[in-house]
């Protein structure tokens, strides 16, 4: 049980009255350790136990007694005259937390807005440890506080013959993600405004990569035919990895790395400039015939740094890097163009209602140095063969639509197979595969099926983090629910949500709860 109260906090002010001409004397919220957390023990028995009755003889439960609750105090010098204490709500965390016994000393009850600064600050600490569902069970008397930092009420409960109600934070780091990322491509992006408005562009860009296999560019097809191209990518493939030459096998692919990254990791942005393109056209089941860059840095020293990384990934999935543009004196810049073949491409929004979703991923690696809760690097260490074999597992399953896992995340993406497949989705948060199984380790072997959460622990990532970060390898597929075909021993595979007719995305957790991770469509485009 989760139990939040704030003893009479509109009660007149004690001990804290002169803190304003003595800024020693401040309240000052901190992590307690010690002492602080024994003063919080008697605080709070005094108010729960001999005060309110609530509890008979303790108030103690099993969170005392759990090494992953965290206490806040709220202390002037070394008086603790408050505190509230925060704590998983599943033996493996997940995500989910509660927060609850929140305790105010009688003399400091409506000065200085001590309750109310605890509860923000618990607020703050759970969403910096990734936290994605904060939920409390608050007295009726005192939940006015709480609807005014924003909590919102789910529900109500009766606990002790005192009437509360169930509370939870609205955390929204998913929305924003997409909101920053995704949300507007749809106004930058009109329908047929890369296709119409000037198709010799498009095609002499293409046939200028003379060293793919002969014939793969053959049949492109008259120049009217690009023009009656109504919607980018063509009709079916609208906001894909990639986009289907007409009248050929031929997918391109492209994309950019952040300026900011370039110039910061030189090396590393030239790896990962390969390794996203080559998800892209994973992800549309083709499998990379070639690669060109066009990369910008101040000097020439620095813009090998960049090639450098750039050959690299080539070389290690095999992929011929066939040219491109190189400028100095720049400010920082690659992009890199993709060319790959497939007869049959999947496609990014071929989910149907009710279609099992599966996230593939890499759980090998660790965080890259300065990225850590977003990047995780689990491919450099990865050998030429291991990464060829998770770049085709696309291709050998052919699932219903399939989307490699972006800067949007883990939900960003499943959000964005939903929205092209014209639904929206929900994902199970306890079926997520995630590090620490050891499955899809280097050298170890993953298991398609595998259902990771819930069976060890996470250690140093978070789901919130996770669900949100860039995975290095991830493939979100949709097929009949038991029907997933997807699997490679460098990976692990797990069914981990579906298709819905509500828009968005939810989270659904143990006990049947849902909550809201992304209100609509991501990118706005709609179905392909």
């Amino acid at each position: 049980m989760s139990l939040i109260d704030v003893p009479a906090l509109m009660g007149p002010s004690g001990v804290l009255g002169a803190t304003e001409s003595d800024p020693a004397l401040s309240p000052l919220v901190v992590r307690a350790e010690g002492s602080d957390v024994a003063a919080y023990r008697r605080l709070r028995h005094d108010a729960f136990v001999a005060e309110q009755a609530l509890f008979a003889g303790t108030d103690r439960d099993d969170l005392d007694d759990d090494p992953r609750t965290i206490v806040l105090v709220a202390r002037v010098g070394a008086e603790v005259i408050g505190g509230v204490r925060i704590a998983p709500a599943t033996a493996i965390d997940i995500g989910w937390w509660t927060g609850s016994r929140l305790v105010v000393a009688p003399g400091a009850r409506g000065a200085a807005g001590i309750g109310s600064a605890l509860v923000r600050a618990a607020c703050a600490l759970a969403e910096q440890l990734g936290v994605i569902r904060f939920d409390a069970t608050v007295q009726e008397r005192s939940s006015i506080l709480f609807r005014r930092i924003g909590w919102e009420t789910t529900g109500t409960a009766v606990i002790g013959g005192v009437e509360h109600r169930r509370m939870r934070w609205p955390i929204g780091r998913y929305q924003r993600l997409v909101d920053a990322t995704k949300s507007h491509l749809a106004a930058l992006l009109e329908p047929g405004s890369v296709s119409s408005a000037d198709p010799g562009a498009s095609l002499g860009s293409l046939s200028s990569a003379g060293s793919l296999p002969s014939g793969s560019l053959s049949s492109i097809g008259s120049l009217s035919s690009l023009e009656s191209l109504s919607s980018l990518g063509g009709a079916g493939w609208v906001g894909d990895d990639g986009a289907p030459v007409p009248g050929t096998d031929v997918i391109a692919a492209c994309d950019a790395i952040l300026p900011s990254m370039v110039e910061r990791d030189p090396e590393w942005a030239g790896w990962c400039g390969v390794l996203v393109n080559v998800n892209d056209l994973s992800a549309m089941g083709a499998a990379p015939v070639g690669l060109l860059d066009a990369v910008a840095g101040r000097d020439a020293a620095f813009v090998r740094r960049v090639l450098a990384g750039v050959r690299r990934g080539a070389e290690a999935w095999g992929v011929p890097l066939l040219g491109g543009h190189t400028q100095v004196g720049a400010p920082a810049s690659l992009s890199i163009t993709a060319l790959g073949r497939t007869s049959t491409p999947v496609p990014g929004g071929g989910g149907r209602l009710g279609d099992a979703l599966s996230l593939t991923v890499d759980v090998g690696g660790s965080w890259r140095p300065g990225y850590s809760g977003s990047q995780w690097n689990s491919t450099e260490a990865r050998r030429s063969g291991e990464l060829r074999d998770l770049a085709g597992t696309v291709a050998r399953a052919q699932p219903a639509a399939a989307k490699d896992v972006s800067m949007a995340g883990i939900v960003g993406t499943v959000g964005m197979l939903a929205e092209a497949s014209g639904y929206g989705a929900v994902i199970e948060v306890g079926a997520v595969p995630v590090p620490g199984s050891g499955a899809g380790a280097v050298g170890g072997s993953g298991a398609a099926g595998s259902r990771v959460a819930g069976s060890v622990s996470m250690g140093s990532v978070s789901m919130g983090d996770w669900l949100g970060c860039f995975p290095g390898f991830g493939m979100v597929t949709a097929d009949r629910a038991g029907r997933s075909r997807m699997s490679s021993p460098y990976a692990v595979t797990a069914e981990m949500g579906e298709l819905t007719t509500s828009p968005g995305v939810r989270l659904r957790w143990p006990d049947g709860e849902t909550t809201l991770a992304v209100s609509g469509g991501v990118t706005g485009l709609g179905p392909a």
